[in-house]
């Protein structure tokens, strides 16, 4: 029975991003900048169980509580994140640790916890679901980063550049505001209603004017026409958001926004860079990732359902009726609807 655990709030630890650091797990996700978004934004309370000896992380599990009226008071590692596996060392028993967060969340009521990620601790548990994650080794430098991408991404990519596409690296409020106005747009065609404003308002706040975040803007004659969010922390970079104007996609402007991100990461000394996840049935987007050169692995996820008391398999799957609703609303209602229901779906 463990006895030195303790559940913290990592904002209220001052050096939490150097303490996850020292694990070679690191994500940006277990990093304070995430948790102060997610905790401005949707007000979910965090219980991150931990265990500290002398001034060294030697366990971590980060978790957040859900409380909705529509999916259930739940907990999740973590809400939003692509993933979050937990950060344990070697003397440290996983299921120890993973014992003391069942107990808290049966007294706590919880419909269920989820753990998005850590597929070495649980050898003999069929994951509830998974998705595919692509990362790519930054280290080879830009001419042999080149080199191995597949012949049609190297493609898109010279026509962007003859085309006459541009890429602006920026962490202003106005490239936000750019990039703010095509993911509404993006996530319309797609049936989906946009994140809150809210959301991006607080990556500005508490990551990008933090020099731990960027957005990349790709325009033609001045006028933007795709872009992305990229987040990092330590040596590990990440691709979180994208979006684009369809009336431009001749051009694969997104292409070239990925590339000189790239690009930028590894000329700045980063080591990896993640694509983060993809659904097994959206094969487009999968041999998109391929396409750049990188490592493909399954990510599982973990449901443990404290009504049957077991792990139980979930189906995660974004497509469905209502996307044909959200892709006809019009997109103010959209943005109504995004505000209100994001923190339920975490």
């Amino acid at each position: 029975m463990l006895s030195d655990f303790k559940i913290i709030n990592p904002l209220n630890i001052q050096d939490w991003d150097e303490l996850i650091l020292q694990h070679p797990d690191y994500s940006f996700f277990h990093s304070s900048y995430w948790s102060k978004v997610l905790q401005d934004t949707y007000n979910y309370k965090p219980f991150y169980f931990v265990i500290e000896k002398d001034n060294k992380l030697k366990a971590a599990i980060p978790v957040m509580f859900v409380e909705s009226f529509i999916t259930g008071k739940r907990a999740v590692s973590l809400p939003f994140s692509d993933y979050c596996q937990p950060l344990i060392s070697d003397e440290i028993s996983f299921n120890e640790l993973f014992n003391e967060v069942l107990k808290l969340g049966e007294a706590k009521g919880l419909k269920y916890i989820e753990l998005r990620g850590g597929n070495k601790y649980f050898p003999d548990v069929e994951a509830s679901t998974f998705d595919y994650n692509h990362n790519l080794d930054i280290t080879l430098g830009e001419e042999k980063l080149f080199k191995n991408l597949s012949s049609n991404t190297k493609r898109n990519i010279k026509k962007a550049i003859r085309e006459g596409v541009t890429v602006e690296i920026s962490s202003s409020k106005s490239a936000l505001e750019d990039f703010y106005i095509m993911n509404c747009i993006t996530r319309k065609k797609h049936g989906l209603p946009p994140q809150p404003k809210k959301f991006f308002d607080n990556l500005l706040k508490y990551v990008l004017s933090q020099n731990s975040g960027f957005i990349a803007i790709g325009k033609h004659n001045n006028i933007s026409i795709a872009g992305a969010v990229y987040l990092h922390i330590g040596n590990k970079a990440l691709y979180k958001y994208g979006a684009s104007f369809m009336e431009y996609q001749n051009l694969r402007a997104n292409n070239l926004v990925m590339w000189e991100a790239i690009k930028y990461y590894s000329a700045n000394g980063f080591e990896s860079f993640c694509f983060g996840r993809t659904e097994p049935d959206n094969e487009g987007l999968r041999k998109f990732k391929l396409g750049w050169g990188t490592t493909e692995e399954e990510l599982n996820t973990y449901r443990y359902n404290f009504t049957t008391n077991n792990f139980v398999s979930v189906k995660t799957k974004t497509a469905g009726s209502h996307n044909k609703f959200f892709n006809k609303a019009p997109l103010p209602a959209l943005k109504i609807f995004g505000s209100i229901l994001y923190k339920h779906f975490g």
